[in-house]
């Protein structure tokens, strides 16, 4: 059993957003021909998620809050969420058909794309491209760095181009130096803190 696996089968790691098997990535569509009621239901939708209403999964080196998927009823073909990595942290090491963009809110840190280095600080804007096997590295070990990631995989699985694959899962203990973080729920200092986090 790998960890993905056991994260997915213990209760207690629930929360735990990248190892649920049961996910929703392209919603069905359907109704009569015309999709009036469908149209009906789009436009009843909320336009405004609140952050403060969405809470942190994942943990405890990388941390994600969804904001918008296709199984909120609200989008089809984008994923919209935030990646917060705790003081040394990184994420799961993989690779996918679609591309994805992470502007950097704050922090320092890098990436690995098909084994070549990319450094990136707050205010830049990383970009994965088609087919890359990637990973996320928050380069402190004092402070979190966060990104704002907007991605087109559902539009991708919505077209039948269903690769994706995880080489190495997110880590299930924190790293040196980040032992006791917690993401930061609250939108304070507008994610550019001067001091501290």
């Amino acid at each position: 059993m790998t960890d993905g696996e056991a994260q997915a089968d213990d209760p207690a790691l629930a929360h735990l957003y990248h190892s649920q098997k049961n996910r929703t990535f392209v919603r069905a569509i359907q109704g009569e021909y015309g999709l009036n009621a469908e149209l009906e239901r789009l436009r009843s939708m909320p336009r405004v998620r609140k952050a403060n209403e969405i809470k942190f999964v994942d943990g405890p080196q990388a941390y994600s809050r969804h904001y918008v998927e296709p199984k909120d009823g609200i989008t089809q073909t984008f994923h919209l969420h935030l990646e917060e990595y705790g003081p040394g942290g990184k994420s799961q090491k993989h690779g996918h058909v679609n591309e994805a963009a992470f502007y950097i809110l704050d922090g320092t840190g890098y990436e690995i794309h098909d084994g070549i280095r990319y450094d990136w600080s707050a205010g830049d804007v990383a970009i994965v491209h088609n087919n890359c096997v990637h990973q996320h590295f928050n380069a402190s070990s004092e402070r979190p760095a966060r990104a704002l990631v907007i991605k087109t995989k559902p539009m991708y699985l919505f077209l039948n181009m269903l690769f994706q694959k995880q080489v190495e899962p997110r880590a299930l203990e924190p790293a040196p130096g980040g032992e006791g973080f917690t993401a930061r729920e609250e939108e304070t200092g507008h994610n550019h803190p001067a001091e501290g986090y």
